[in-house]
């Protein structure tokens, strides 16, 4: 039997504290780890990335479909053949005043199709050719006990997703306190920078914090107002307001629920 054990690794809180208890021996050692690169990431989230590296025997496999941004920004623009936007901005209609949320397709394009083409790479195969008999692969998902809604059943049949984090009963909180206990250095959240799941509390942090990348978001937030190729506007924060003119407070309110979150992929 041919047996794969990959961490599915975001380079957030979770994903990243899995990642060091598997080097520390609280969690059965894996082959590899698999990092999807949206190429959209805050900066701190790939300095992080490179500190890992420096902590994790086992390597890291850095993949990419190519830049969500500029494929975003083809389709916006109206060079790309393709109709639609994969991220799920907000829109608003300009003469009903109506809103709406553009369909989610760029976790599953960006993120996991890449993870899955890497591990077929992994097992040898070339595109087309079917898994060979006996062939497994266990992923690692570095969800924790209070997102356990976003468990899901691997697409792949032959792939088994599996949650380490669930079954030691570990929060978010945990993973940050067990961090914090071994290093002294804090964990970042892994989403894209223009993700529209952001709660004002992390836009504000954004452009406070890491104001190149807010400068980023903004510029891109102002490219794709007209993207819809309708008479919708978009807009990446939920107010359907410009991103630079959005009323951010120091709260924590989240815009979207665990069922609307990523598929597991994004922001841990």
């Amino acid at each position: 039997m041919t047996k794969l054990r990959v961490l599915s690794l975001g380079a957030g809180v979770q994903s990243s504290t899995l990642a060091l208890m598997i080097e520390h021996g609280e969690v059965p050692m894996v082959d590899c780890a698999i990092f999807a690169d949206t190429m959209a990431e805050p900066i701190e989230v790939m300095q992080h990335l490179n500190w890992l590296k420096t902590k994790l025997s086992y390597p890291i496999y850095i993949v990419s479909k190519g830049s969500l941004t500029q494929d975003t920004l083809d389709v916006a623009s109206g060079i790309s053949n393709r109709k639609f936007m994969d991220i799920p901005f907000y829109t608003i209609d300009t003469h009903t005043s109506k809103k709406g949320l553009l369909k989610r397709q760029c976790t599953t394009d960006y993120k996991i199709k890449p993870v899955h083409k890497k591990i077929r790479e992994l097992l040898g195969l070339v595109p087309g050719e079917k898994r060979k008999k006996n062939t497994h692969v266990e992923m690692l998902m570095g969800i924790s006990v209070d997102e356990i809604v976003r468990m899901k059943e691997n697409r792949v049949p032959w792939v088994t997703n599996v949650f380490p984090l669930v079954e030691l009963n570990m929060s978010r909180q945990d993973c940050k306190d067990w961090f914090a206990h071994r290093y002294d250095r804090s964990l970042p959240r892994s989403a894209c920078i223009y993700c529209p799941y952001k709660t004002n509390k992390e836009w504000l942090q954004l452009k406070t914090d890491y104001p190149n990348d807010w400068a980023r978001a903004v510029e891109f937030d102002e490219k794709i107002r007209y993207g819809t190729k309708t008479d919708d506007k978009v807009f990446v924060h939920r107010s359907c307001q410009p991103l630079s003119d959005a009323v951010l407070t120091d709260t924590d309110d989240r815009q979207y629920s665990l069922l609307d979150e990523c598929d597991g992929m994004c922001g841990v």
